[in-house]
């Protein structure tokens, strides 16, 4: 599995369907969606998958830059329900489709959302290897070079995985992704959306660099979650013997969260890794612009997006879940074809 800051042949997304998980913001999520895809596009190519249903108001809100694919769904978490895509020495492609079974059985139906992992590689026209892991996208993240960061309280949870090991995951995380180490955080027991998902308060800044989330008030009970899972990466080496360098990035304060709202997500780390850009959330508030700044000396290569979103994060996540990056093609040798 490449990092995420790889080239990108493109991004997949997903038109929001499943009105009652908005709360009556359908609307402005799908408005919150078109954002960040034209956000991405103007960097790499985006397709949006849709339901066939949907899938002429979606290309006429997502207008010419958005490619929109008719396609069955349940849901719009393309980080999790999509193939992780996975790229061999020579540069050929493939995808890797683990078992989805939507958080743990929380939302119903997500059989569409299930077999998304082998459609999704026929659209690309990539082959495909399946596992019976139950893990989602947002549960790992990968440094390109051998290490991944994932979390026990989403992967080991007996909701999605009851009577396997760590070790049997791990082995089976090692050979559908092609690393040679996993490090498991603790994870967020908080978390009743994904049950703690790394891509909420953890991301890769560059091989044995990640931003960590921090909770400013040590009264917030999540102030204790969030200063295991760094000290597990405190004591942690990478798989090529490396301590970590580890940079701290806020989360937004519970007064963006509307009355009432629960699963609200604040994440400012939960943002999309596009060719030569990071595409950020912004959630109009003056914090917002001392988090550009980290991101901006964290990738200081990368234009910095952000993007104003409101009702995406009533769902639960943010740009992040929404994504899914489709690797490039590289370092294939000169006499070898491209793949199909």
């Amino acid at each position: 599995m490449p990092a995420e800051w790889a080239p990108h042949a493109g991004c997949w997304m997903a038109w929001p369907k499943r009105a009652e998980l908005w709360r009556g913001h359908l609307d402005g999520a799908r408005k919150d969606y078109v954002r960040v895809a034209q956000a991405i596009a103007a960097f790499e190519p985006v397709t949006m998958i849709a339901d066939p249903a949907q899938a002429a108001e979606a290309r006429r809100k997502c207008g010419p830059s958005i490619r929109v694919v008719p396609m069955p769904i349940d849901d719009s978490w393309l980080r999790d329900s999509a193939p992780t895509f996975i790229v061999d020495p020579s540069g050929r492609r493939a995808a890797a489709a683990f078992t989805f079974n939507a958080w743990g059985n929380k939302y119903q139906p997500h059989d569409k959302d299930a077999t998304l992992g082998e459609r999704i590689a026929g659209q690309a026209a990539l082959p495909v290897y399946r596992s019976e892991l139950v893990i989602e996208g947002g549960a790992f993240l990968s440094d390109g070079e051998g290490t991944l960061i994932t979390a026990e309280t989403c992967v080991l949870n007996p909701n999605r995985n009851p009577g396997r090991t760590k070790a049997e995951a791990e082995a089976e995380l090692c050979a559908m992704l092609g690393v040679q180490k996993v490090i498991w955080l603790p994870g967020d027991i908080m978390d009743t959306e994904t049950d703690g998902h790394v891509d909420g308060y953890v991301a890769y800044i560059r091989p044995a660099a990640v931003l960590c989330e921090v909770v400013a008030d040590s009264a917030d009970p999540r102030y204790p979650i969030m200063a295991e899972n760094r000290k597990v990466l405190e004591m942690e080496t990478d798989a090529r013997g490396r301590r970590f360098d580890l940079l701290p990035i806020a989360e937004a304060p519970r007064s963006v969260v509307p009355e009432g709202q629960e699963g609200f997500c604040r994440s400012y780390v939960n943002f999309y890794i596009a060719n030569g850009a990071i595409i950020a959330p912004a959630y109009g508030i003056p914090e917002d612009a001392l988090v550009m700044e980290t991101l901006r000396r964290s990738y200081p290569d990368r234009s910095i997006v952000p993007v104003p979103l409101k009702d995406l994060f009533r769902g639960g996540g943010g740009i992040h879940c929404i994504t899914q990056q489709e690797p490039a093609a590289v370092g294939r040798r000169p006499s070898e074809p491209a793949p199909a």
